[in-house]
C-alpha cells in the first residue's frame, strides 16, 4: 500500500512542476529551457503515471482470498480505464476552458475523440477476458463474478453505470462526429454541449468501474486460501 502513496505523491509533485513550466511567464526560465524541462519530465511522468494507474489493480488482484479481485486482467482494466479518463478531462477542460474553436480546436479534438473510442474499446475488451477470466477459473471466482452479471446485486451499476453510461454512451456519441470525419473527409465539430456531456459520461463510468470492483471484491469474500 505505501507503495502507491508514494508513486501518487511524487506524480502529483510531478505533474504541479510540469504545469508551472506551462506558464508562459514563470520567472527565471527561457523558453528553450522550458522546452526541455517539459520533455524532462514528460519522460519521467508517463512510466510513473502507468505506474500509478496499474498500481491499484495489482495490489486487489494478489488478493486470492477475494476471488472477484483475484485476476491478472484487473490491472490492464485499470490501466485502460485510467487513460480513457485522463484523456476524458482533457476533453473537458478544453470544452469549459477554451476561448475560441477554430481550425486548430477542431483538429485536436478529433485526435481526442478518436483516441477516446479506440481507449473504450480497449476497455471494452478487458471487460470481457475479465469476465471469460473468471469462468475459466476453478474456484469462488466464477460464483463471485455472477454479483456484476445479469440479474446480480452490481448487475445494475454495472451494465449501465459503467458499460452503458461510461463506455457505450460516449463511444456511439464520438463515432457519429469522428465518422463523417475519418471516411468524407469533412470538417469535425461536436457542439459544446455534447464536448462536455461525453468527457462527463466517461468519468461517471470510470467512477463506477472502480465502485463495482471495490464493492463486489467485498461482498464477495474473504474465501479460504
Amino acid at each position: 500500500m505505501s507503495i502507491g502513496t508514494w508513486l501518487l505523491t511524487a506524480f502529483i509533485g510531478l505533474s504541479i512542476i510540469y504545469a508551472y513550466i506551462f506558464v508562459r511567464n514563470a520567472p527565471g526560465l527561457t523558453n528553450d529551457q522550458r522546452h526541455a524541462y517539459r520533455t524532462l519530465l514528460s519522460w519521467v511522468a508517463v512510466p510513473m503515471g502507468i505506474s500509478v494507474a496499474v498500481y491499484t489493480g495489482v495490489l486487489l488482484g494478489a488478493m486470492p482470498a477475494r476471488p472477484f479481485w483475484n485476476s491478472p486482467v484487473l490491472a490492464l482494466l485499470f490501466l485502460v480505464s485510467s487513460v480513457s479518463t485522463g484523456v476524458a478531462v482533457i476533453l473537458l477542460a478544453r470544452a469549459l476552458l477554451a476561448g475560441k474553436t477554430d481550425r486548430q480546436y477542431h483538429e485536436s479534438g478529433y485526435l481526442l475523440a478518436v483516441s477516446d473510442v479506440m481507449l473504450i474499446g480497449f476497455e471494452l475488451m478487458a471487460i470481457l477476458l475479465f469476465i471469460m477470466y473468471a469462468h475459466l477459473t476453478i474456484g469462488g471466482v466464477k460464483e463471485a463474478m455472477s454479483v456484476i452479471l445479469f440479474g446480480g446485486v452490481l448487475a445494475a451499476q454495472f451494465w449501465i453505470g459503467v458499460v452503458g453510461v461510461g463506455l457505450f454512451f460516449p463511444a456511439l456519441v464520438e463515432l457519429y462526429y469522428v465518422i463523417p470525419r475519418l471516411l468524407y473527409q469533412k470538417a469535425f465539430a461536436a457542439p459544446r454541449g455534447i464536448e462536455i456531456a461525453v468527457p462527463i459520461a466517461v468519468l461517471i463510468g470510470g467512477f463506477m468501474l472502480r465502485y463495482v470492483v471495490v464493492i463486489a471484491g467485498q461482498i464477495t469474500g474473504p474465501v479460504g486460501i
